[in-house]
Order: structure tokens, then C-alpha cells, then sequence
């Protein structure tokens, strides 16, 4: 039995602010975003990120628009201090891009924080502490005036640090940590104790974030308190007003949309909302919330599954299928019904109209993906289980997202024939996709690459290629950190492998290796999927790159004709020229 909430849980109070005006606002441009993916989102990670992949996540966060990234807890990691000084030493932060790292309220944490982003041309350094009833009894012992001493003081010890480094251009952000739960008559003592502390005004900037630690109330009563200390914050000319909302309730996006109204004018979180419990904000999610209603969100999501790659390899966290905008499933219709106004809305829409397709809020190309999985069969309209007759008679198991591909393929092909597919024909439909060693359907232009053999060098690390490319057999030579880079390298086309995966499709002396590839190029919408079978790995593996640069090569309409192999004849030149010089 749940215990009834009104013994044992406190309700949060309704904020006085009968004349409040955030219901009647809208959102008319995007807020200043600030990335704590590799902080906040981090420390949440069952493995946190190492250098590396830190690394690989900051330049995407920098190659989608971000200005403000929180780059780490140095005074906690070493792993983290060691990060943001390897941005620093080697100038990896763009002229554009200012970096923040955070610290709790402590002497020898605030000075070690100060000595990680010493030679910085701009830093924020994020001093917070707790000021909530349950944290100020519990936690610390103290009582309002003595937290706002602690405060005066750190704040006052940061300054007199920073002020010794003027070289820098510095920033407090100072955050009353579980603010939503505090009386609002003393967050703002807090927050005017580090105002003062800090001597904020013209040249000395402060940031005040306001977060949902723990998301407590309704996203209505988080707006109803931001408005009120917009009010009465001063001086507010000199103030940037931040949110940072957790999920706890569900409702983290909410309440920022919300904030925003009421006065916020920046607004942190991760990327797909991950976070400690439930998670913080989910940015993706509120900017193209923002996209839909005709606000540019000034981020970069036009490649919205390459963003959702490169998240899943940096932290390790699956997406969701059904995650907003990015998940596999999420412009993917299942029921009759659906499919039905979707197929009507396309017919209906023209390239230059409001977008108006039944079900779909936000157009899948805006976000670089294709309509090939929007409509897609399934056991309720009678022509599924194509993932489960593969793996059952061939020993085929699709990735999710080319299950999808794949059944609009299979889609296509019923409609056209009016008929079901049994095993063989569905076998023989994933050939003709995915294997190069099969031939195109008829009507299709030819290939752009046909593979004659491969020779891998002994190191693994290079291969040689004989082709038909472009009409013209030729010998390519690539390099790289295996099979995959080395062939890519070989062609020279503009690929970009988004997964790998290899899987034997039977056992004993039959068994053949399978080999997968998910890959992009320049010019050709989406991403799509290649692959190859034989008894030799590497053979599977380069069949299977042939294989989507094929694809790849239709959609973007070179399939079929000469393309210009002077790179690869002259990098093929050179290094037969190399290896007979090393010989």
C-alpha cells in the first residue's frame, strides 16, 4: 500500500504573485545554452568518460553551435583537470566558445578549480551551494545567516584569486543549489550575498542559475518563482538569469520552456537529458520544441542521428527508440490508420507550404533523415516478422535502424507485387539491397564500384583494392586502423561510417561471416546500411563497404557514371612508389 501523501510528504506552497505575467508570454527566440553534458552528465555515468571520449563529445558540442560548455569538476577529477588544461595548453577552445567548470564551496576546491583554467582567455567558474530548510538542517547545521556567511566568504576568496589573473576574462555563476525548494526570500538573500561578494556590475559579469536540484512541484510553480526573483534580483542589467532543470517529476523540459517565459534568459542541460535520477533537461528535445514553433534554436540538429551516435559511443547510454525527435521508432508508423493520413498528408504537401503532415511535427528532413522508414510494415498489417524470418532461415540479425530501412524495402516490393513474401523471396529481396556480389534490380543503374579482390597488408593496417570504379578497373591503395578505415581511405569517396557490427550467420564449417555497415557520404540524404557475407571476415567487411558506398553513390546520383579517380590513381601511384622504395 502507497502511503498517502498527505502524512508523509510536504507540498510545495503556492507562490503570492497574483499579477504574474509569464502565461500570457511566448517564446520568441532561443535562450543562451549551456552544455553540461561533460560535468553534469557525466558524473552520472556508470563509467564516466575518459580524455578521448571527452574529447570526441566537446567538438560535437562545439561543431552544433554551443557557446557555453561546462567542461568538468576539476578539483574532484584528475581525469577532469587533466581535460581542461589539454583544452587550454593546446587551444582547442574556439575564439567563440567560453568554458565553464564548477566547484563546491571550499578554499582548497575553488583554488584548485582556479589553477585548472588559469591561461584561459574566458572562463566561468560554477561556485554553488545548497540552501533549501532540509539541506540547511541536515546537511550543513547552519541557519540562514550563517549559510549567507559561507557564501560572502567563497565568493570573496574566488574573487580574490581571479582578480590575481586579470589575463583572463572572468565569470561567477553562482547557483543556490536546490533553489526550487527553497523560500524564495532567502534564495534571494543568497543570491545577493554573491552579487555583493562579487562586486557585479559593468565589466564584471555574474550568471545566476536557478535549478530544480530535485524536481519537486509543477513546472507552473518553478515559472511562478523564476518571475519572482526576475523582479526583484538587482542589479538586473548586470544579471544573467539561468535555469537548470532536472526530470524527476517528468517534467525537466517543461518547466525551462516555462522559465523562459518568466524571465530566464539562459537555460542549461545535456543533450538527450542525461543526468543524475532522471535525468537534467533534454536540450535536443526544447530546441526543436522551440524549431517546431518557428524559433530557431541557433544549434545544429540537421543530422539529428549522427548527434545520437556520437552521444551513444561518448557515454555508453542507448537512445531510446522512442525518444523525441531522435529515437529510431519516432517518425515510424505502425498503425493502418496512421500510414493512411501520412500517405495523404505527403501527397498534400508542397515543398514551399507550412509543414502540415498528419502525425508528424516536425519534418524527418530537417533533421536529416530520410521518409524511407515513415510508413513501415508490421505483424498488425499482416506483412511482418521480416527480422524474425531472416534470423530464423538465414541467420541474418539487422541493427534496429536497418530493420527499419529494410521494411520499407519489403514495403515497396508487396505493394507493387500485391502480395506476401515468404522466406526465400524476402532473402532474396535483402540480397539484391545489401550484398554487391548479387546484381541490381533490373532498371537500376549500374554500380559505381565493383570489387574483382583485395589484398590486406600484414599489419592490418593497409589494403590494396582491384575495381571497376567509374567504368574504369583500377588498383586503390588505402590506409588506416583496419579493414574498414583502410578501404574507405582506398576509394576516396566522402564516406562516413557511422557503426560497425560482424556476426557469424551459422555454425561448423558452413558458417559464413556477416558484416554490416551504417555510413553517410556528402550529398546523399541520410545515412543507410551495406553488407557483406563470406567465409573471410575482411572479404565480408570490404564487400560491405562496396556495398553502401554503392547505396550511397544512387542516392546521391553518381551511380552509373565516371566519377574523377585521379586522387585515387595518383594515391595508388604513390604508394606502389613507396612500397618499392622500402623493398
Amino acid at each position: 500500500m502507497i502511503a498517502k501523501p498527505a502524512t508523509k510528504y510536504h507540498p510545495m506552497a503556492a507562490v503570492a504573485l497574483p499579477d504574474r505575467q509569464w502565461p500570457s508570454r511566448t517564446i520568441t527566440r532561443a535562450p543562451r545554452w549551456l552544455s553540461t553534458d561533460l560535468r553534469d552528465g557525466n558524473q552520472a555515468l556508470f563509467e564516466p568518460m575518459n580524455g578521448e571520449r571527452k574529447m570526441k563529445l566537446f567538438m560535437e558540442l562545439v561543431r552544433i553551435g554551443f557557446k557555453e560548455i561546462e567542461v568538468g569538476f576539476p578539483a574532484a577529477s584528475q581525469t577532469d583537470f587533466d581535460f581542461v588544461r589539454r583544452l587550454i595548453d593546446e587551444n582547442l577552445i574556439p575564439d567563440d566558445v567560453t568554458i565553464m567548470v564548477m566547484t563546491q564551496s571550499r578554499e582548497d576546491l575553488i583554488a584548485r578549480t582556479v589553477e585548472a583554467v588559469q591561461g584561459a582567455p574566458r572562463a566561468i567558474v560554477h561556485l554553488y551551494n545548497a540552501t533549501a530548510p532540509a539541506w540547511r538542517r541536515i546537511v550543513f547545521g547552519m541557519n540562514v545567516s550563517q549559510i549567507l556567511q559561507f557564501i560572502s566568504h567563497h565568493v570573496g576568496y574566488l574573487k580574490q584569486l581571479t582578480d590575481q589573473q586579470p589575463q583572463t576574462q572572468w565569470t561567477l555563476q553562482y547557483s543556490p543549489e536546490t533553489f526550487s525548494a527553497t523560500e524564495l526570500h532567502v534564495s534571494l538573500k543568497a543570491c545577493q550575498t554573491a552579487i555583493a561578494a562579487w562586486g557585479a556590475g559593468t565589466g564584471r559579469p555574474i550568471i545566476i542559475n536557478l535549478p530544480t536540484t530535485v524536481e519537486n512541484a509543477t513546472p507552473n510553480v518553478f515559472a511562478d518563482q523564476i518571475e519572482w526573483m526576475d523582479r526583484n534580483l538587482s542589479p538586473r542589467e548586470h544579471i544573467v538569469l539561468s535555469v537548470h532543470t532536472h526530470n524527476d517529476r517528468g517534467t525537466g523540459v517543461a518547466a525551462a520552456e516555462l522559465a523562459v517565459m518568466a524571465g530566464a534568459q539562459r537555460v542549461e542541460g545535456c543533450l538527450f537529458g542525461n543526468g543524475e535520477r532522471c535525468g537534467n533537461m533534454d536540450i535536443v528535445t526544447m530546441a526543436l520544441n522551440m524549431y517546431t514553433q518557428g524559433v530557431h534554436p541557433q544549434l545544429d540538429f540537421s543530422d539529428i542521428t549522427a548527434v545520437a551516435r556520437v552521444a551513444e559511443e561518448c557515454t555508453g547510454i542507448p537512445l531510446h527508440p522512442r525518444h523525441p525527435y531522435a529515437g529510431d521508432l519516432v517518425f515510424t508508423a505502425f498503425s493502418g490508420s496512421h500510414q493512411d493520413a501520412i500517405k495523404k498528408g505527403f501527397a498534400a504537401q508542397s515543398a514551399d507550404a507550412a509543414w502540415e503532415v498528419p502525425y508528424l511535427p516536425i519534418d524527418p528532413a530537417d533533421l536529416g533523415r530520410t521518409y524511407d522508414s515513415v510508413i513501415r510494415v508490421n505483424s498488425q498489417s499482416g506483412k511482418g516478422g521480416i527480422a524474425f524470418l531472416l534470423e530464423r532461415e538465414h541467420g541474418v540479425v539487422m541493427p534496429r535502424r536497418m530493420q527499419v530501412e529494410f521494411s520499407a524495402v519489403v514495403q515497396r516490393h508487396t505493394d507493387a507485387s500485391e502480395s506476401e513474401v515468404d522466406g526465400g523471396a524476402l532473402w532474396a529481396l535483402f540480397q539484391q539491397t545489401y550484398l554487391p556480389a548479387h546484381p541490381s534490380a533490373t532498371g537500376t543503374p549500374a554500380p559505381l564500384v565493383v570489387c574483382h579482390g583485395h589484398r590486406l597488408d600484414e599489419d592490418g593496417q593497409g589494403i590494396e583494392l582491384d575495381v571497376t570504379m567509374g567504368g574504369t578497373r583500377q588498383t586503390l591503395r588505402g590506409q588506416g586502423n583496419g579493414p574498414i578505415a583502410a578501404a574507405v581511405d582506398a576509394l576516396g569517396l566522402p564516406l562516413r561510417v557511422d557503426h560497425y557490427e560482424e556476426r557469424a550467420t551459422g555454425t561448423g564449417a558452413h558458417a559464413q561471416a556477416l558484416a554490416i555497415v551504417e555510413a553517410a557520404m556528402e550529398g546523399a540524404s541520410g545515412a543507410t546500411f551495406g553488407a557483406g557475407m563470406s567465409h573471410n571476415i575482411v572479404t565480408a567487411s570490404v564487400q560491405a563497404i562496396v556495398s553502401v558506398a554503392n547505396r550511397l553513390a544512387q542516392r546521391a546520383g553518381l551511380a552509373g557514371q565516371g566519377v574523377d579517380t585521379h586522387r585515387a590513381e595518383t594515391g595508388a601511384a604513390t604508394d606502389a612508389a613507396r612500397v618499392a622504395s622500402n623493398a
